[in-house]
């Protein structure tokens, strides 16, 4: 008796997700959260507003998966900063990534996250909480790899490694607002050079 063949249950999806993804990304980018209508998102993606719900949730749940893959791409430049074998390294590599980051070649100026910050009180509490934690994330990585600089000996005893933290992510931010703003890449790596003249010495 031959097998009875099974169709699979429901419909397969007709677009790639991760490319529809990384095209609300770039929408989110370039115009912050408010300023988006879901009929923009959907025509940037290429998808029904149907497949979008199916596919990603609700607006505010799109925006917090496109901050992640944000996160995890072009502001991926804050985890690999971390690396580097002294804190003057690892602030300088911050901040020539925040640079790169916000002047990147075909892509939006600015930062995504800095977009969805002056929008906060508009976003719901998932966006919100997502971008909250991401900028706090931030700040305790940079504030524990300070804190162990100074248990090592490469930034002298009284330091205030949570006030470093802070400067540098104030300075990646500002410099992001500058690039949306027009300011071109060499102009803000003078910017970044000359916050790196401030650094506490070994």
């Amino acid at each position: 008796m031959e097998a009875t063949k099974r169709t699979p249950i429901g419909r397969p999806r007709g677009f790639d997700t991760d490319e529809a993804l990384q095209r609300a990304m770039v929408v989110f980018w370039e115009h912050g959260y408010d300023a988006v209508s879901l009929t923009d998102l959907t025509r940037a993606m290429g998808i029904t507003k149907t497949s979008m719900y199916a596919a990603f949730g609700n607006k505010e749940d799109l925006f917090r998966k496109a901050l992640e893959r944000y996160a995890e791409g072009p502001a991926s430049y804050s985890a690999l900063a971390l690396r580097e074998p002294t804190a003057r390294k690892v602030a300088t590599a911050y901040l020539t990534g925040s640079v790169h980051a916000s002047t990147r070649a075909g892509c939006p100026a600015g930062c995504l996250g800095v977009q969805g910050f002056l929008a906060a009180g508009r976003l719901g509490r998932s966006a919100s909480d997502a971008l909250v934690a991401w900028r706090n994330d931030n700040r305790a990585h940079l504030h524990d790899r300070f804190r162990r600089a100074i248990d090592e000996g490469d930034l002298p005893a009284g330091t205030n490694p949570d006030t470093l933290a802070r400067y540098l992510m104030t300075m990646a931010n500002g410099i992001a607002v500058q690039a949306a703003m027009g300011a071109t890449r060499d102009e803000l790596q003078q910017v970044a050079d000359a916050a790196l003249h401030t650094w506490p010495p070994a």
